[in-house]
């Protein structure tokens, strides 16, 4: 499973490490390449919600079918003659994103040992960590080399593996109690996930709003090379693996809920840090860093969190994650886009981030509260 989700995490955070390569190879600027970002979380979106219809479906079969849908979304991507095509092929390798997460969790849920669920969790999401430490920055520097087109055509290979992979390895477990469809929105009820996916949405939109356009505020502002993109975006993925793993495991022992909510509230200082430093390149990279470590350890550990809120539902619940994590990223990215638009300067978005970061820590603390009185 940790195949797919590097295939994902290429899929996804690739294009911003070559979104102006992308742009300037179709024809368009950089705030239309922007939308490219956007089509994909909105395929997301889509996709997701649709696990309703397979409920019934053994996690196996289902996991198979969503492979086979990343292999297809990335091969079109590749041979998109055109901006429109493109973005109708961005869309389409968007639909199994956060189905596969969310069957993936459940999986893992099931699997785990005791006390070692959040950290279980991680390790499939340490695929997508992993595609931005060395995945993300190999499709930046074939870009870059050779052509944007190969990027995504190596991204259907590597879904191609998942696909069998999965198929040889991955046990076969019975579907999911049927509650129907009207008992898998059962949980949406109870405050809880709603809190939880604020703080996904809230809490990562904060770093997506200036992440998304990384590439042009690295090389236009603080003055990289085009060609250090490469390591760059290296350290981009280190930050993720780290807080990735480390949230994980603080998120065992302490509460996935006040970790993450201390997470999002360091961003509000993160955040401002990027800003004013961005012509900064020592300080730029550690901040980076940073950033992309809150990002992760924010998201990972609340998978793991709403499996247990989504009695019932449990896989719309999973996906619903990775629904709010990429409508984040596209409200994010667009956001950012009017700041630059609006003549507020390529590190502007960085600063749009901030009140994001105060809403996803006041859900997140809210959560933490509630879960401790239910305790008491």
């Amino acid at each position: 499973m940790a195949i797919g989700t590097f295939a994902l995490g290429i899929a996804e955070f690739g294009m911003m490490g070559i979104l102006g390569d992308v742009a300037h190879g179709i024809g368009v600027n950089i705030v239309e390449g922007g939308y490219l970002i956007s089509a994909y979380s909105l395929g997301v979106a889509v996709g997701s919600p649709l696990l309703v219809l397979f409920h019934k479906w053994p996690l196996k079969r289902l996991l198979l079918l969503l492979a086979a849908l990343i292999v297809a979304g990335n091969a079109f991507t590749a041979l998109s003659p055109n901006f429109v095509c493109l973005l109708c092929a961005r869309f389409i390798a968007g639909l199994p994103h956060g189905a596969f997460f969310g069957a993936g969790a459940i999986v893992c849920y099931r699997l785990a040992r005791e006390g070692h669920g959040a950290q279980d969790v991680a390790v499939m999401v340490g695929g997508m960590t992993v595609a931005n430490l060395a995945g993300v920055p190999a499709s930046t520097w074939i870009a870059n080399a050779l052509s944007w087109r190969m990027s995504f055509g190596i991204v259907a290979s590597i879904g191609l593996l998942a696909f069998i992979c999965i198929r040889a390895w991955v046990p076969r477990m019975a579907p999911l109690p049927d509650t129907g469809i009207r008992g898998q929105f059962s949980f949406l009820r109870r405050p809880e996930p709603w809190l939880i996916y604020a703080g996904v949405f809230f809490g990562q939109a904060s770093v997506y709003c200036w992440l998304s356009y990384v590439e042009p505020i690295m090389t236009r502002v603080t003055g990289f090379p085009a060609a250090d993109m490469t390591w760059i975006m290296m350290v981009a993925g280190l930050g993720m693996v780290v807080g990735n793993a480390m949230a994980g495991k603080l998120a065992d022992r302490y509460g996935a809920s006040g970790v993450c909510g201390w997470l999002a509230t360091a961003m509000i200082v993160v955040m401002p840090a990027v800003y004013f430093c961005s012509d900064m390149k020592a300080v730029s990279v550690v901040l980076m860093f940073i950033a992309t470590a809150g990002l992760f350890g924010i998201g990972g550990p609340l998978q793991y969190l709403i499996v247990g809120y989504a009695k019932g539902g449990e896989m719309l619940g999973g996906a619903g994650i990775q629904i709010s994590f990429n409508v984040s990223n596209a409200v994010s990215a667009a956001l950012g886009g009017v700041a630059i638009h609006h003549g507020l300067g390529l590190a502007s978005p960085a600063l749009v981030g901030v009140p994001f970061a105060i809403v996803g820590a006041s859900a997140l603390f809210i959560l933490h509260r509630r879960e401790k009185n239910l305790v008491k």
